[in-house]
């Protein structure tokens, strides 16, 4: 067994696409609207038998391989990467060149966080350790969660981390200067004369003498790193607090939540996601066993980022700091959810900075927090309502227009109207009115609230009835076998329209003759040594038969069939007189009496046959 088949064998691929979209029991499959293009009515379907999967509408299909390519926008050999962590398979390459450049760094970045996991726990990183400790964290989640220290001056030296990696080689290759540079390990000294290239080591760490957070992806690979000043150091450090890995081939700040990977079961158990901004409030609500939280470290939610949320639950929580900053982060962030059609509410600590400093007092209070959620509208119109006198008519205006661009955010038409009806009470507006001025306001600002539409994938032009007719009937003999004699005995494959599936047909046949069964897997080698078409065809047509002839008998099999094959042979019947009808009027041209004759003749018989 090879490496992608141990993993196939560990993955279960209802499983696995479930992580990423809703499925539905349709007889023994599964099926689903498909997460490559726009569809109104369900064509994705899943066989757990057979671990494949194809959409009928835009014609996309294979295995978990597969659908982890098309989804994560990957290669082979990342996906490899990717499934082999879910199935706790250690991969073996026995091809470097295969060992593409993201996967290179990718290692790079977890053989750095091991490093800086070994010295927090060394005499090196004891005041980092202690800091840790001190914050509350115990040693279970500092493990837990990877943290780690990165040297400073203490050795007297800016490039351990540079060092060391030089001295570990992956695949028989050493890891070159380039790729620790282009996983923001490192940094290029400046030029101070002519020498510089001379230089037996022009590069230093980037990070030096500071608490060590991992940021991981989703799927659990570390890609960057967030960096806290050793606290011993603080005030000695020019550069602040916190600093982060530039963003990189595997890393886009704008496409990641820290802890996403952590919480992502917890959100879709829950129904719910809870957006805070820091690491450290993550780590310590996850510590207190609120699971479903992740963090925008310090930004606000951006498109990319409410669209991952959204492959495990409709509903967001924000729960971001109350200094001006953390506000600023929550109005923006506001926005983006609603931009992206999700249900928002809002936590509110009014007497606490954070969640972790809520967490460490009065975790009950944070519990409650949680509960108490506000509505995005409710909070909304506190916050610009708070310490404004609502008698002056101006800031009754100023009020309702600023809750106007919210309200033109929310697309449930039902909500809207309730918050027009509230915000007319509170205040003391006449609804008809507001409506009118909200329907002025909406024709005004509509290009600057609208929903951004989903891209949609064209879907390939649909095949014609007789190619459809085709298919089924294919369909119908590899999941009904029995009746192939019938089919070969009243069908022949010259009397198909398309040349692939007139192959396919003769294919069929023969290894059916051969081998006097239908093996799955065996079928599905034989096809596969055919060409890469026929055994992508063949898993379109094993699904198509599940999905439209799961709940057929034998009587029901025949009639279908027997119908099918009538049609085809009268589209096979009209095409021959076309052509025949074609060769008789070249032959007429050409002024070939005997070919004109035999061809009539030929045309006589098939019209009368």
């Amino acid at each position: 067994m090879n490496q992608s088949e141990e993993i196939k064998s560990k993955i279960d691929i209802v499983d696995l696409i479930r992580e990423y979209i809703p499925l539905k029991a349709v007889g023994a499959n599964f099926q689903a609207l498909c997460p490559f293009h726009q569809e109104k009515s369900p064509s994705f379907v899943v066989s757990p038998d057979k671990q494949i999967w194809h959409c009928f509408g835009c014609g996309r299909g294979g295995d978990i391989f597969s659908f982890v390519m098309e989804k994560e926008s990957l290669n082979f050999i990342e996906a490899l990467r990717l499934l082999a962590s879910k199935a706790g398979v250690v991969l073996h390459y026995d091809n470097s060149q295969n060992y593409s450049q993201r996967n290179r760094l990718l290692d790079i970045l977890a053989l750095a966080n091991k490093y800086y996991q070994h010295l927090l726990m060394e005499p090196l990183g004891k005041a980092a350790l202690d800091y840790l400790l001190k914050r509350n964290l115990t040693l279970e989640t500092i493990r837990d969660w990877h943290l780690g220290y990165s040297l400073g001056t203490e050795t007297g030296k800016w490039d351990s981390l540079y060092t060391f990696l030089k001295k570990r080689p992956l695949q028989g290759q050493k890891y070159t200067d380039e790729e620790i540079f282009a996983a923001g390990l490192i940094i290029k000294k400046k030029q101070k004369s002519t020498g510089e290239t001379s230089l037996r080591n022009p590069y230093y760490d980037r990070f030096r003498g500071r608490i060590m957070f991992p940021i991981w992806d989703v799927n659990d690979n570390v890609i960057a790193f967030t960096a806290r000043i050793n606290p011993a150091q603080e005030k000695e450090e020019k550069l602040g607090k916190y600093i982060n890995s530039p963003q990189s081939l595997v890393y886009d700040k704008s496409r990641v939540l820290f802890a996403l990977n952590k919480a992502k079961m917890a959100i879709k158990e829950q129904d719910l996601a809870i957006v805070v901004e820091g690491q450290m409030d993550v780590i310590s609500s996850h510590q207190h066993g609120f699971q479903n939280i992740v963090a925008s470290s310090g930004t606000a939610l951006t498109m990319e980022q409410v669209k991952l949320l959204h492959r495990y639950t409709d509903n967001v929580a924000l729960l971001f700091d109350m200094d001006q900053a953390g506000q600023l982060a929550m109005d923006r962030g506001i926005k983006e959810v609603l931009h992206q059609g999700l249900n928002l509410k809002i936590i509110i600590l009014p007497e606490y900075k954070d969640p972790d400093e809520c967490l460490q007092k009065k975790p009950a209070v944070f519990q409650q927090a949680i509960a108490e959620a506000q509505s995005m509208l409710d909070y909304y119109f506190s916050k610009i309502s708070k310490d404004v006198d609502l008698q002056e008519i101006d800031n009754k205006r100023q009020v309702r227009d600023q809750m106007f661009k919210m309200i033109g955010l929310v697309s449930s038409k039902t909500e809207q109207g309730y918050w027009l009806k509230k915000i007319s009470e509170e205040l003391g507006f006449f609804e008809d009115d507001t409506r009118e001025e909200f329907l002025k306001w909406s024709e005004k600002n509509k290009s600057g609230f609208q929903k951004e539409p989903e891209k949609e994938l064209a879907p390939p032009p649909r095949a014609n009835r007789e190619d459809k007719l085709a298919e089924s009937l294919l369909a119908l003999l590899i999941k009904f076998p029995e009746f192939i004699n019938y089919s070969v005995n009243n069908l022949e494959p010259k009397d198909f329209s398309a040349s692939d599936l007139a192959e396919f047909y003769k294919n069929f046949i023969i290894y059916y003759n051969k081998e006097a069964n239908l093996n799955y897997e065996d079928l599905k080698k034989y096809f596969t040594s055919l060409t890469t078409n026929a055994s992508q065809l063949l898993d379109k047509l094993i699904l198509l038969g599940e999905k439209d002839f799961y709940s057929y008998e034998g009587p029901q099999v025949k009639t279908e069939l027997i119908n099918i094959i009538s049609e085809l042979k009268k589209y096979s019947k009209h095409r021959k007189i076309n052509q025949l009808q074609r060769a008789i009027s070249q032959a007429e041209k050409d002024g070939e009496q005997e070919d004109l004759e035999k061809l009539m003749a030929d045309l006589k018989n098939l019209t009368n046959s």
